[in-house]
């Protein structure tokens, strides 16, 4: 056996030391969501599952990706973060001039069949980009000069896509900044001038930024009275299909509010809607259950990390996760305004579940490469 093929045997050897039960919460999850879109398609005319088909293939793209970058050496993204993030700004920037708007967002490329969001490589660049930063250049106590540095990392890619407009996403990247400052020991003093300059950002987005869509939103989340067959339909059909689940829930293919086309975006935004109606209170359980269980283990890996990069790079991964899922749920219960942000390996979306594979491909290189010490 010559020494390449040594190399691929040893490789391939390291899988052994994968998390499983995190790889067991990513097919839960993947599973659940491909069976709430397969249902959704039983209500459409054309019969020709198309979504699912298209869902499958990027679950396909994201399994290979996942594969290739889970055997490869996670420590390598330190060295190529600065390309990563000036690609993904200069997409976003481009996006911009070049870009198709759907939903009131110019934020896509679309090339026949394939469509694809430049701020979901974005997340992924930006996660890296913090990382390096906060394990080479942050230096502890906590100083303003780490806070305004890390913060300009964060203010490029957000205010190109609060351009687009896309609140959601840069709600996202925020909240990934934030949550990696927090860990850094970002002092309490920092924490009060970021909320006082946070309301002066909202200010100026709701005058400047802000599409008038985006504006009713938040009008209607405050109060649904205001358009209840408009902005407000979507919440007030999701929270009726959710507690109409009951127990066991109306049986896959079976709910009335999805199938009868009562709510509106139910494979992306309103996915978990879909699962409450049509699997109950089992089904949600399972679905928490499941992101709880990936939580979990990110979480144990972060706290047993034997350096900073791969520490931060844990738990940029997995804000990413959490904050999609906060948010998505949030939308679903009418806590938080809608914002076009889908739930994690569940909702319909090819180039969103891509990256979440890239995301979990990054946490599962680092489990391997721990050999499996996490795990015990």
């Amino acid at each position: 056996m010559d020494l390449g093929s040594l190399k691929i045997v040893r490789r391939l050897g390291q899988l052994r030391s994968a998390d499983w039960l995190f790889l067991l919460s990513l097919f839960t999850l993947l599973m659940l969501g491909l069976s709430a879109i397969y249902s959704v398609e039983l209500s459409q005319a054309t019969g020709d599952f198309l979504n699912v088909k298209k869902q499958l293939i990027a679950m396909g793209i994201g399994g290979i990706v996942f594969f290739i970058l889970t055997l490869s050496n996670y420590k390598s993204f330190q060295n190529y973060s600065l390309v990563f993030y000036v690609i993904s700004c200069s997409l976003l920037l481009v996006v911009l001039f070049f870009g198709n708007t759907i939903r009131g967002s110019t934020g896509w490329f679309v090339v026949g069949p394939v469509s694809f969001q430049p701020v979901e490589l974005m997340k992924v660049s930006l996660v890296v980009a913090l990382a390096t930063y906060f394990s080479r250049k942050a230096r502890r106590p906590f100083a303003m000069r780490s806070l305004l540095q890390s913060g300009l990392i964060a203010a490029v890619p957000i205010t190109l896509v609060m351009f687009q407009p896309d609140f959601g996403s840069a709600s996202i990247l925020f909240g990934l900044w934030f949550v990696i400052m927090l860990f850094a020991g970002l002092p309490w003093r920092y924490i009060g001038l970021m909320i006082i300059s946070g309301v002066g950002m909202f200010y100026l987005s709701w005058n400047f930024f802000f599409a008038e869509y985006q504006r009713a939103r938040i009008l209607t989340f405050l109060d649904p009275s205001l358009d209840p067959l408009g902005q407000g339909y979507n919440v007030t059909q999701a929270i009726i299909a959710i507690g109409s689940g009951g127990l066991f829930g109306s049986g896959l293919g079976f709910g009335t509010q999805s199938q009868l086309k009562f709510l509106p975006e139910s494979q992306t935004d309103f996915i978990f809607a879909v699962i409450a109606e049509e699997l109950g209170f089992i089904g949600v359980s399972l679905l928490i259950l499941a992101f709880a269980l990936m939580f979990w283990r990110v979480w144990r890996m972060a706290r047993r990390s034997q350096d900073d990069f791969t520490a931060y790079l844990l738990l940029g991964a997995g804000s990413i996760i959490f904050l999609q899922f906060f948010v998505n749920v949030g939308m679903n219960l009418g806590i938080f305004p809608v914002t076009g942000i889908g739930l994690p390996y569940v909702s319909y979306g090819g180039s969103s579940l891509v990256v979440m594979f890239v995301l979990a491909a990054i946490i599962q290189s680092i489990a391997v490469r721990t050999r499996g010490s996490h795990v015990k």
